[in-house]
């Protein structure tokens, strides 16, 4: 199994209603370095990464992971869909505890990359640098798709409550394991088997016995009442005032998820409206680029972080 470089600690924060679960590296006067997960996910994804960062850059930094409500050992009140606006909600309420009056380094992955660019874009004046890794927004939409929208919310509310949507789960953390290892042929093992245990847990079962559960809420797989406005994405990253960092993988996961209905390109074009952005590209890696190059990005983050220049800039 995968040994940790550099464990971190354990803080349940009360935020809005929510006891969310906090991982910390560092020291809490140094500067701060948020990492934020992507969905069905959780903080501890992000212990590759942090394990590769050089001491130097390591002892200057106070990192700070939270678990997203609904995810991880994040607790709060039952709820059966998710928003965009909480996110961001709760995204303040953690810097107002742990970087009152100070800017902080931002980083983001996949959904935790689209709530980094919208929060930078609400409070420009939070955010000293920001780094979104795989967080591309969603394909445009009319406003003549909204009644299926509404309707198709509505339809899936009730199945989350009939149990229809509940997730699979698994005998065991091996089970998890090789789950993790068929959707990301990349990731080796050790690094499976030790997210295993972090991503999931054993939980009674009604008739008995035990089986390895997500830590993430089925509710979570109910689609956003609201369409995606692409015109309000671009009104957010024209508010960008950070140096923003937007890190794809080798890999096109949006064809994969879209096929033409959304394209990298379409993408570039919407990051367009941020005024200061440099892009990379990973090579040999897929969505999970924290997973499959962490040295090669823990180098992107520590470069651009402190002010580097070098790279694509618009």
């Amino acid at each position: 199994m995968y040994s940790i470089q550099r464990p971190s600690r354990s803080e349940f924060v009360p935020i809005r209603l929510h006891r969310y679960h906090v991982r910390l590296w560092g020291d809490p006067a140094a500067e701060p370095l948020v990492l934020v997960h992507g969905w069905m996910d959780v903080a501890a994804s992000y212990q590759f990464m942090v394990d590769a960062l050089s001491p130097t850059f390591f002892d200057r930094r106070f990192i700070i992971a939270p678990d997203w409500r609904g995810f991880g050992h994040s607790t709060g009140p039952a709820c059966d869909h998710y928003s965009f606006a909480d996110y961001l909600g709760d995204l303040e309420w953690l810097l107002d505890h742990y970087a009152p009056g100070r800017p902080v380094d931002l980083v983001g992955h996949s959904m935790g990359g689209n709530i980094a660019m919208m929060y930078a874009g609400v409070r420009p004046e939070r955010i000293r640098r920001l780094i979104n890794l795989e967080g591309f927004g969603m394909p445009a939409t009319r406003p003549a798709q909204a009644p299926a929208r509404y309707a198709k919310w509505l339809d899936e509310i009730k199945s989350l409550h009939r149990g229809d949507t509940a997730l699979k789960t698994y005998d065991n953390a091996d089970g998890v394991a090789a789950r993790l290892m068929k959707t990301n042929p990349r990731l080796p093992p050790d690094k499976a088997a030790w997210l295993a245990r972090e991503w999931s847990a054993a939980r009674p079962q009604p008739g008995g016995g035990t089986r390895h559960e997500i830590l993430g809420d089925a509710a979570h797989r109910i689609i956003n009442a609201q369409l995606f406005r692409v015109d309000e994405q671009l009104a957010l990253y024209a508010r960008i005032a950070a140096p923003t960092l937007m890190v794809g993988a080798s890999d096109d996961s949006l064809s994969g998820w879209w096929g033409d209905r959304f394209t990298l390109a379409e993408f570039h074009d919407r990051l367009q409206a941020v005024a200061d952005v440099r892009r990379e590209v990973l090579p040999d890696s897929g969505h999970m680029l924290h997973h499959d190059q962490p040295q090669r990005l823990a180098a992107l983050v520590e470069d651009f972080v402190a002010g580097a220049q070098a790279g694509e800039r618009r």
